[in-house]
């Protein structure tokens, strides 16, 4: 069993280079360009969404408040008229980039001390890079690919978006099993 106290430094180091791969992925490689789509005529359907006090949170269209409702005929035949989606709507103004950097920096260090919780109770002092190496990898994996595919699943996310982000976590769970597999303690 290793520590945590003594896990400080892999649990730190992996966050900021998953940090930085992530912006790289992000910033520089053209790999999520496709991730969004501009929405047709933009222009008149904002107006039509400012003309509504919305507040910030996910709204679902056509909207059914009980599911009894669901198989109404009403309902039926506004889900066959469409369009059906969900709409995220945020706080006005520029994204806040350095909170959301911020955020996704503190996700990283939270994954990274679970990932070191768990390996920390599997893996004793000494043991080879390799096998740490794999147990990390796998459990930083979990950890920044698992909540990828839920998306596709109940929000209608394109699986195209969700196999870029699970090749991204699969960067950052090897990068993180790297880190830990150098820096584990003998």
């Amino acid at each position: 069993m290793v520590p945590l106290t003594d896990l400080w430094l892999p649990i730190l180091l992996s966050a900021v280079i998953v940090f930085i791969a992530s912006s790289i992925v992000h910033m520089v490689l053209p790999f999520h360009k496709k991730d969004y789509k501009k929405m047709p005529q933009e222009d008149k359907v904002l107006e039509a969404l400012r003309g509504e006090p919305l507040e910030t949170g996910v709204y679902a269209f056509p909207y059914c408040a009980d599911p009894k409702e669901m198989g109404s005929p009403e309902m039926t035949e506004k889900y066959k008229t469409g369009p059906v989606g969900l709409i995220t709507v945020v706080p006005n103004g520029p994204p806040a980039m350095g909170k959301l950097l911020g955020l996704w920096f503190v996700f990283c260090l939270v994954l990274g001390f679970y990932v070191a919780y768990v390996a920390g109770r599997t893996l004793a002092p000494g043991t080879d890079y390799l096998a740490v190496f794999r147990v990390v990898g796998a459990i930083a994996f979990l950890g920044y690919a698992g909540g990828q595919v839920i998306g596709s699943i109940w929000k209608g996310e394109p699986w195209s978006n969700t196999l870029r982000h699970v090749i991204d976590s699969l960067v950052y769970a090897l990068l993180t099993g790297g880190v830990f597999g150098w820096l584990w303690p003998h």
